[in-house]
């Protein structure tokens, strides 16, 4: 999933005497241009150096990068080639292409390599986001996710089950990926394209019915508009969002209580050692409220090297603090050849250790 090769183009038009590119006032465009302005505003007041925006090629992409060159001043574009069609090499130039006729800084074309682990999506996931971490110079970078996204990704967590941090969405910023559409349509997007003369790119994978996320975009979220009346996609987002506010207050108050039931296992003698040197007080989770609870565990459990966790493994575990029944320990998820790591009850205190 390592990059296979990379092309940059830099525009001789962009220099110290840049000039701001002018673009049609439609409402679309305007709106566009709002959304990045307040997200610049909030997350990057000082953005002398720059931003860099992933470039697909698509809509939401190229009305990004289009209002970035003027809000932001200089943009990097940064064009990943997945290498999983015939012709996206000639698709990603194309996208470099329409960056630098934007106005772009410079746009580099990142080839990677696409394994196969957790399915295609997943693995392009993970090759695309670690390309543009390689790439992106130390600078933010912007993503063109919408309203319409964040609406079928709380559609995707709710389908998981895990509680509400699995429906929080996408958040508008998690170092270093931004993303100032989440209040924008995919309309208003397509609508900008058009309304500069761009023509996106259509990617064959995004209507292609054997992925979950196109199914919710063509057959689920159009069928939930038409029978509760509309505003269903905007609804969702806002639940994500008020959810995500939520999830903030109680993360700091459980890291209240991670810190108050932490002991430091590796001063005691005990047989071996946690993973991460420190053990919890039983008495103290399991006299806090439920909510507190799970979030402190879960997020020892991560900081210990617990890998992709579910909501069973969490149940599990804590269950081995509030319904103990002499249940022996719970593996979760992390380890490596010949060990796993186990969540575990000793001595009135949770542990964590390779076995």
């Amino acid at each position: 999933m390592s990059g296979a090769g990379r092309t940059t183009s830099r525009n001789p038009q962009v220099g110290a005497g840049k000039t701001v590119p002018r673009l049609p006032e439609t409402e679309a465009v305007l709106e566009v241009r709002r959304a990045v302005r307040g997200w610049l505003a909030e997350y990057a007041p000082e953005v002398s150096s720059g931003v860099a925006v992933a470039l697909s090629g698509g809509a939401d992409s190229l009305a990004l990068a289009a209002a970035a060159v003027v809000e932001a001043g200089h943009v990097d574009a940064l064009v990943v080639d997945h290498r999983l069609q015939p012709g996206s090499g000639e698709v990603a130039a194309a996208a470099a292409a329409a960056a630098l006729k934007l106005g772009c800084r410079s746009a580099r074309v990142l080839a990677v390599q696409v394994g196969s682990a957790g399915g295609l999506e997943a693995a392009a996931r993970q090759a695309r986001y670690a390309a543009l971490d390689a790439a992106r110079a130390g600078l933010p970078v912007l993503l063109g996710h919408t309203l319409d996204d964040q609406a079928e990704t709380v559609l995707l967590g709710l389908a998981r089950g895990s509680g509400g941090r699995s429906i929080q969405g996408m958040a508008a910023f998690a170092d270093p990926w931004g993303r100032p559409l989440l209040g924008v349509r995919r309309a208003a997007t397509r609508q900008l394209c058009a309304d500069l003369g761009l023509t996106p790119h259509e990617d064959p994978h995004n209507s292609a019915p054997e992925f979950t996320r196109v199914r919710l975009r063509t057959e689920v979220l159009p069928l939930l508009e038409d029978v509760l009346g509309g505003g269903v996609a905007a609804a969702l987002a806002r639940t994500a969002e008020q959810l995500r506010a939520d999830g903030a207050v109680l993360d700091a108050l459980a890291g209240e209580l991670l810190r108050a039931a932490s002991v430091d296992s590796n001063s005691e003698h005990s047989e071996g050692s946690d993973s991460n040197g420190v053990s919890l007080s039983i008495e103290t989770l399991a006299t806090a409220p439920a909510a507190l609870r799970r979030r402190a565990v879960r997020a020892w459990l991560l900081a210990g090297g617990a890998k992709a966790l579910t909501g069973k493994h969490l149940h599990a575990v804590d269950e081995l603090i509030t319904a103990w029944r002499g249940q022996g320990g719970v593996a979760v998820g992390g380890g490596g050849p010949g060990s796993r790591l186990v969540a575990a009850r000793e001595h009135g205190r949770l542990t964590m250790r390779l076995r």
